[in-house]
């Protein structure tokens, strides 16, 4: 039994030098692990890289779509302001007829009036819509403007006592706050 063991030591110990004296085999699967770990780790990298680029690449687009929307919906916002004084022109211009003048101009009043309609619809077709408060209704400075203060008997402080200029607002953005007197009559 003794030389069976022997034979087996001398089968490895044959083995051993066949590969070669200077244990290069140990080495070798040595540095294929540092190699792997390597390995792995640049996939690693690589990986994160490629999910940060796709998420980079998903928030471009959906600012992109954002934006677009935006500008489909306010890129008109300078040529609507622009028409404003239009309308306040043409409100103006039917306020000023006296019912005298309304029958003596009764045609010319009923184009004027048309054409304001008709402006109308076209704000309204673009988002424009008008912002009138009531005379009663309260201040709120984030669609109005005061145009100026007075006391008035019966009133609050804080209570719209006339309106002097229609505001507008372009989808849910204010165009041109609505102009209005307000009451500063003491509680």
């Amino acid at each position: 039994m003794a030389e069976a063991e022997k034979k087996d030591e001398l089968d490895i110990e044959d083995i051993l030098a066949s590969v070669g004296e200077d244990d290069a085999p140990v080495e070798d699967v040595l540095g294929a692990e540092d190699e792997l770990d390597a390995l792995r780790a640049e996939r690693d990298e690589f990986r994160d890289r490629f999910m940060r680029a796709l998420a980079d690449a998903e928030n471009a687009r959906k600012r992109g779509e954002r934006d677009r929307k935006e500008a489909e919906q306010y890129g008109g916002s300078k040529l609507a302001r622009d028409i404003l004084p239009v309308f306040d022109n043409l409100k103006r211009a039917i306020d000023a007829v006296d019912e005298e003048q309304r029958e003596a101009n009764k045609a010319l009043l009923e184009g004027v009036e048309l054409t304001l309609r008709e402006l109308l619809n076209i704000f309204g077709k673009h988002g424009i819509e008008p912002v009138a408060p009531e005379v009663g209704e309260q201040f709120d400075p984030q669609i109005h403007q005061a145009m100026f203060e007075a006391p008035l008997p019966g009133t609050k402080a804080g209570e719209i006592i006339q309106v002097v200029e229609a505001g507008f607002m372009l989808h849910e953005r204010l165009l041109r706050p609505a102009k209005v007197g307000v009451s500063s009559t003491p509680a």
